[in-house]
């Protein structure tokens, strides 16, 4: 399981999902939803959160694809007990205490993997935009 904006689709996110590939055989990409990106990131995406649901679902990279859960951000790790959250190199919102969650919801048998970069300096959709 991997959760990410996606906003502005680049080789960035592909390396991204592709990595996330290699640690199971079903990927599912949790899209984070326009309001939670306007929180985060102090600005709305450039792309709506089903454009941007649509866009990782055409590229053939994901078993399944959602938007994440308006209220309870945990609430999609509790509903698909994932074996392992790939989390990418620069990803921080809820993650800081994850695995602190993650026991408190008791799902602490899944594994949390911090990807590897790709190409950050110019694959990072903030210098894209």
């Amino acid at each position: 399981m991997v959760f990410g904006a996606f906003d502005i689709f680049h080789p960035g996110h592909i390396n991204f999902l592709e990595q996330a590939r290699q640690y199971g055989d079903y990927l599912i990409v949790v899209i984070a939803r326009d309001i939670t990106v306007k929180n985060i990131k102090g600005a709305w995406p450039s792309n709506n959160e089903k454009d941007r649901l649509e866009q990782i679902k055409n590229s053939g990279l994901a078993n399944k694809v959602i938007l994440g859960n308006l209220g309870d951000k945990y609430r999609v790790i509790v509903n698909f007990n994932p074996d392992i959250i790939c989390l990418g190199y620069d990803q921080n919102s809820f993650t800081n205490n994850l695995y602190k969650e993650l026991k408190r919801l008791g799902l602490s048998d899944t594994k949390i993997i911090r990807l590897n970069p790709y190409k950050p300096e110019i694959y990072k959709s903030s210098k894209l935009k």
